[in-house]
């Protein structure tokens, strides 16, 4: 008969077997920092994936209370003590966190005091790309070498636990990507030729009822109408289905088809002028941020503003390398500085979160009745 499994390792194993069962990558890390915590008997956890950039594209907490989270404000960067944990993957134990030689000297506002510290990078094959951080010890000064050895081993389960995440995550998105793809193609195929086919029947009908009476060929007029709207509002759809690709068209082509797309919809003017090869750098991630933001942009514009012509220019920006991109409109405006903007345009926050991954300016210039205008300046990666 076996022996039972060691307590410690008993809880590292049930911890792991949880963590298999779930895929989404925010569900893996927030299970890994809950079980962390439990393991090392630790007030406060937290668990660190890096963005490349200086901050943090995750950071999950246990053992905060929502209001704490809350006052703490936005993701903090990866530095200080945060940030050794991911230049090396040598762990950092410590009884008094204040005594370390990265440590800042201070806490946000609202942070509450931290002393002892344990820190054990999460380590895959190319690199450190993650890290648990543990605070404040239950019922003892200090973590100790059970404590060390337990998240360490939960480190190196982690570490596969996120990567299978992450290619579930992008094979859920692949196949979503091919569903959109062949739904894009039945549409045009079936329901976008039946329509095209409906308009050419009201216009016929239209010619055989020009001796009858004028209700009827109102009716049919507007049954024609209505096809026509349906048709270009599906053919607009099928473009939104089958997302521009930035690999194959690029920045600006891909900006080109959104506005093209939107202009089949739309009354609003759209003029965009743009200077193709335009690129912000990076592996296409970079691009992808600026096109969202260009998408909101346009969007509040046309959506909200009630502008009748919307400017939109994107180009190469020599000093500093980059680029520039800048959406203006002539719709209503509003007042930037407004306090309960943030709780009526959740696009602006989505903007300039957007632009704080990339390191970039964003400027937004709008008043009530004058239109906005806003502007983003991109350095090259």
């Amino acid at each position: 008969m076996a022996a039972p499994l060691h307590p410690a390792l008993k809880a590292v194993s049930d911890a792991v077997l949880a963590v298999a069962r779930q895929h989404s990558v925010d569900d893996v890390l927030q299970r890994l920092v809950d079980s962390a915590r439990e393991l090392a008997g630790a007030r406060y956890a937290a668990l660190g994936i890096p963005d490349g950039e200086g901050g943090f594209r995750r950071f999950l907490v246990a053992g905060m209370s929502d209001e704490l989270i809350a006052r703490l404000g936005p993701l903090p960067r990866s530095h200080g003590v945060l940030g050794a944990m991911l230049e090396s993957p040598a762990p950092v134990r410590t009884e008094d966190l204040h005594e370390h030689p990265r440590f800042g000297g201070w806490w946000p506002d609202g942070h509450p005091d931290m002393r002892s510290f344990l820190g054990v990078p999460i380590v895959a094959p190319e690199g450190v790309i993650g890290a648990f951080y543990l605070t404040h010890k239950e019922g003892a000064p200090a973590f100790d070498d059970g404590d060390q050895e337990l998240i360490e081993l939960l480190a190196a389960h982690a570490a596969i636990a996120i990567t299978n995440a992450r290619l579930y995550e992008r094979s859920r998105e692949l196949s979503i990507l091919s569903e959109r793809n062949r739904l894009a193609l039945e549409l045009h195929d079936a329901v976008s030729q039946k329509l095209f086919g409906l308009v050419l029947t009201a216009e016929s009908a239209g010619t055989l009822l020009d001796r009858d009476a004028d209700g009827a060929r109102a009716q049919v007029d507007r049954l024609g109408q209505l096809a026509g709207e349906a048709l270009d509002e599906l053919r607009a759809l099928i473009l939104e289905l089958r997302p521009p690709d930035l690999v194959r068209d690029g920045l600006c082509g891909a900006l080109r088809k959104h506005v093209e797309a939107l202009d089949r919809l739309h009354a609003t003017e759209i003029d965009l002028d743009a200077d193709d090869g335009v690129s912000a750098g990076g592996d296409g991630t970079r691009d992808a941020e600026v096109l969202r933001i260009a998408q909101e942009a346009i969007a509040n514009a046309v959506q909200h503003a009630g502008a009748d012509h919307v400017s939109v220019r994107i180009a190469s920006a020599t000093e500093p390398d980059g680029l520039r991109l800048s959406v203006a409109d002539d719709g209503g405006g509003f007042d930037p500085a407004a306090p309960e903007l943030r709780a009526r345009r959740l696009g602006l926050t989505s903007m300039e979160e957007r632009a704080a991954r990339l390191g970039a300016r964003l400027t937004i210039r709008s008043a009530p009745g004058a239109g906005t205008t806003v502007t983003l300046e991109v350095d090259r990666a």
